[in-house]
């Protein structure tokens, strides 16, 4: 399960951004995960939640914007999201594909509360 190390190290990063006079309270973590990166959103989640228990994050809820599978044809010129990892344009059935998105794995929003 390295979707509880993937977790961890979210809350390294939130934790770098946090500011310094310890007075916010974290409301939510917005992260985006590709389709390639073989992360499970709910595992993901179920251990951000387990590992913030009993952190300065308590509370804190962790948003997943899912990022699509997303090829360019260099045969067709075709953009398209591919659901199944099976890496044949749905247009014209070429191999020629290069990756546009789905690799992603970065956090891209801290909400913090104002006291």
């Amino acid at each position: 399960m390295h979707e509880l190390s993937i977790a961890q190290e979210i809350v390294n990063i939130v934790n770098q951004y946090l500011p310094e006079n310890g007075n916010n309270s974290v409301r939510s973590v917005k992260v985006a995960v590709g389709k390639l990166s073989n992360i499970l959103p709910d595992s993901l989640e179920f251990c951000f939640e387990a590992i913030t228990t009993n952190s300065n994050l308590h509370g804190a809820k962790l948003e997943i914007e899912k990022i699509p599978l997303t090829v360019q044809c260099g045969d067709c010129n075709e953009k398209s999201d591919l659901e199944e990892t099976i890496f044949v344009c749905p247009n014209c059935g070429g191999f020629n594909l290069q990756i546009l998105s789905g690799r992603e794995l970065n956090v891209i929003e801290i909400e913090l509360d104002e006291n």
